[in-house]
């Protein structure tokens, strides 16, 4: 049960506050800010920047492609499916009656991405045991300090609170414990300074003109009394050398006319290098190589399959690691973390290409740690009869039987004194 005096507090005055001056909120609950560049960084306003959504949705469908399990540990120290308890079907095939676990999944890493944060309703059955994750968007939630130093939800759509084991809350890095810091926010500039680039090229080629500059005649000409006649000319010449289609024409001026260019071109204004320069911030940003969001002006082969693992290990790894342990603490019974665990695969991401696999899958084999099933389990193949069988090299013996062997025995002793002697 809730009660909303769990979050009055006691100003210096003496004077009770209310409830609502007496919580933590987190930054991405602005709606943007201005940028010094000019530009309104807010959530919509970076995803127009095509990188910011590729290192978005990159994360999200990287994440949600991959299975997560409920295991169960065993006296042996191995591990099985727990299929039997009612969280394995929630976290691995549906979270709600709506979503699937793929849409699940990329939504709350999406809002991760965006926002710092992914909220979900939780609803339990009589037993405690969650049936369903009902996703929240971030900006509808409020996050309250309650007194007892734990975090409350406040629903503004429904001016509602909810204790924290009614939310599952999922949080980016943080400052406060309590709410995540939304990478939108906390880098406005960074991607308004790629917002801002891409605005200056789109308004090149749509109003720019190649020969941008002025009109000069000579002194000793007449001047044109009639401004109508200035007008038309200067018309003229934007009708047929501005826009898109008109860029790189020819002029041809009359009455001893020169034109002078005034503005830089694309070339020298570096536009090209300032776009690329914006795509590789945001890559830093997000922790993401830049060939895989299509960025492959400095990749060559021979490396883009090492930087995917470091992709996956120290970039994805993290956010996956969040996800687990924030279901383990909102979805499993105290009791049940003890033997219990949730994991995502990622094993199937981490493979190489097919001669790396096989040659390793050799050596675990012919050193005795990987059975023929281990490997077509790997692989994703069915087991085999008799495929359990794990072999051990014939050249190889225990240590401490090595040096037993090296230890002389009495009699081999007794020999050795009496040889001695005769010499």
């Amino acid at each position: 049960m809730f009660f909303p005096g769990l979050f009055a507090s006691t100003r210096a005055d003496g004077i009770s506050a209310t409830p609502a001056q007496n919580f933590t909120q987190w930054v991405s609950s602005i709606g943007g800010r201005q940028t010094s560049a000019g530009t309104m960084v807010n959530t919509k306003t970076a995803l127009a920047v095509s990188a910011v959504r590729a290192c978005v949705t990159l994360l999200a469908e990287s994440l949600a492609q991959l299975p997560c399990e409920l295991y169960r540990r065993d006296e042996n120290g191995g591990r099985t499916r727990a299929t039997d308890h009612p969280v394995y079907d929630l976290i691995h095939s549906a979270p709600n009656r709506k979503d699937t676990s793929f849409e699940y999944y990329e939504q709350a890493q999406g809002c991760l991405g965006l926002e710092g944060n992914h909220y979900a309703l939780i609803e339990r059955d009589g037993a405690g045991y969650p049936i369903e994750l009902i996703p929240v968007h971030p900006k509808k939630v409020q996050v309250l300090k309650g007194t007892d130093g734990m975090p409350y939800y406040r629903l503004t759509d429904l001016g509602e609170t909810l204790p924290m084991h009614m939310v599952h809350h999922i949080k980016y890095f943080s400052l406060d414990g309590y709410v995540g810091l939304s990478p939108i926010d906390t880098n406005a500039d960074a991607i308004g300074l790629a917002l801002a680039t891409e605005q200056h090229a789109g308004a090149v080629f749509q109003r720019g003109a190649t020969m941008s500059g002025v009109i000069e005649r000579p002194k000793e000409s007449t001047p044109i009394a009639d401004q109508a006649a200035i007008d038309r000319l200067l018309s003229k010449f934007a009708e047929r050398h501005a826009g898109l289609r008109n860029m790189f024409s020819v002029a041809l001026l009359q009455e001893g006319m020169t034109y002078r260019q005034l503005a830089m071109d694309n070339e020298k204004a570096q536009l090209l290098e300032s776009r690329n320069f914006g795509v590789n911030e945001v890559c830093r940003l997000y922790k993401i190589p830049p060939h895989m969001i299509q960025q492959l002006d400095k990749a060559t082969f021979s490396n883009i399959e090492h930087m995917g693992l470091q992709f996956v290990i120290y970039t994805l790894l993290a956010w996956v690691k969040r996800h687990e342990a924030a279901m383990m603490r909102d979805l499993l019974l105290p009791a049940e973390r003890k033997n219990h665990y949730i994991e995502f695969n990622v094993s199937g991401l981490l493979r190489g290409d097919q001669k790396s696999r096989y040659e390793a899958y050799a050596i675990g084999r012919n050193w005795g740690w990987l059975s023929v099933n281990d490997i077509r389990r790997l692989e994703n193949m069915p087991p085999i009869p008799g495929g359990d069988r794990y072999l051990t090299p014939l050249n190889m013996v225990d240590s401490a039987q090595m040096q037993q062997s090296y230890e002389a025995t009495p009699e081999q002793m007794k020999d050795i004194e009496e040889i001695l002697c005769r010499t």
